[in-house]
């Protein structure tokens, strides 16, 4: 055998798990299909790379087994994502709602971290590798893998499959880990876009692409869930924070609702400034909280140029409604091209919660993305991908 274990997928989950192997003396074999390791981590957060959450607990993950992070969870808290970027030279800058940056540094001081342990360890990374067969031996694993044009054959009695999910194509993501894993009989929850820019069709298309480029502080709900952070509008629909967040609970036909004012009572509101002059106009009292072409564009639904004072009983009711309770029928999503993650995947029924190995082929082990655990938008994903690589390593 030429290491305690081969890892196909050099992202976040693969280069974790490689790293604490070689903390633990074992020695492994990472193969990357492109020409660096960390893609993802590379262009996350802008670049800048959002490691972790500090809330992060199993909570804010979607998975059909909501329990199943938990032991990865206690296994690899986020105490030790801070205190093991720290011990290299990464302090944790807090952004908004406990998503933590590198503080002065970026994605590729994340992905220098992992390369240069390494190095130190000896575990050997080979890019440009793709991986074209996977037989199963009584005593481990064979590998058929591409290079600059050669067919190579590496043997291992561990393998841990952690090549990501389907989002970003152009990136080299592929459904590798889901057929491998259908191949070998094992179940996949159904795979869809998730952390994805919503789009809009029809009679309202219109309306939202003339908004492009405005973003409003609302919360966006339905009967699941509620986040509160930014939406944007854009010249096919709505992105942001918050339709991100809502898009991995959003399912093809649903309506969500979306809350224009948070947290302000726009009945209230209009009561106080009747008091103070019944002639000031609703759009007037609009643009203290929206810019002026998101009022003017509210012209189609209310009596924007109406006096807060002539406003009727009705006309009162459908502004509650519209600000408060603003209605949202997505024709669809951007697709895996524009998604951030994936929801779904291999099933969590298949492995075993405490050391990630799968129960109808002993040795196998999957991690990160590929597998039914979905993270909130703001790092969550990236505590899934360290724990579950720290997790796998310590069962090579």
């Amino acid at each position: 055998m030429e290491a305690d274990a081969i890892i196909i997928g050099a992202g976040a989950c693969g280069l974790m798990c490689a790293v604490q192997a070689g903390y633990l003396g074992k020695r492994v074999i990472l193969l990357e299909k492109n020409d660096q390791p960390g893609a993802k981590i590379l262009i996350s957060g802008g670049g800048r790379c959002n490691y972790t959450n500090t809330y992060a607990t199993d909570e804010q993950f979607i998975s059909e087994n909501k329990h199943f992070v938990k032991s990865a969870f206690t296994q690899w808290t986020v105490a030790d994502t801070i205190s093991f970027f720290e011990t290299y030279g990464i302090d944790g800058k807090e952004k908004t709602l406990g998503q933590l940056f590198p503080d002065g540094k970026n994605a590729k001081d994340v992905v220098s971290v992992f390369t240069s342990i390494c190095e130190d360890f000896g575990q050997q990374l080979i890019c440009n590798a793709d991986v074209s067969d996977i037989e199963i031996l009584t005593d481990g694993f064979t590998i058929k893998y591409e290079k600059g044009g050669k067919s190579r054959t590496i043997t291992a009695p561990k393998l841990v499959i952690a090549t990501g999910g389907l989002p970003i194509p152009k990136m080299g993501a592929t459904d590798f880990a889901l057929r491998f894993a259908r191949k070998h009989g094992l179940k996949i929850v159904e795979t869809v876009p998730a952390l994805v820019p919503l789009t809009i069709t029809g009679k309202d298309e219109e309306w939202y692409a003339q908004l492009s480029g405005n973003s409003v502080f609302c919360e966006v709900s339905n009967d699941r869930i509620a986040f509160e952070e930014n939406i944007l509008f854009t010249h096919w629909g709505l992105s942001g924070p918050a339709i991100l967040q809502i898009s991995s609970y959003w399912k093809r036909g649903e309506v969500f609702n979306i809350d224009l004012l948070p947290h302000q009572d726009i009945t209230a509101l209009i009561d106080a400034e009747r008091q103070q002059s019944g002639k000031t106009l609703l759009s007037t009292l609009f643009n203290r909280f929206y810019a002026k072409k998101f009022t003017d564009a509210m012209g189609k639904y209310l009596p924007v140029e109406k006096q807060v004072a002539s406003l009727t009983k009705s006309e009162l009711e459908l502004i509650e409604e519209t600000i408060h309770r603003f209605k949202v029928k997505p024709a669809g999503d951007k697709g895996y091209d524009k998604a951030e993650v994936m929801r779904g995947g291999i099933a969590t029924d298949e492995l075993s919660s405490k050391t990630l190995e799968c129960k109808k082929v002993p040795g196998l082990y999957f991690g990160g993305e590929c597998v039914d655990v979905t993270g909130w938008l703001g790092g969550y994903n990236f505590q899934w991908a360290w724990a579950s690589g720290f997790v796998i390593a310590q069962n090579l």
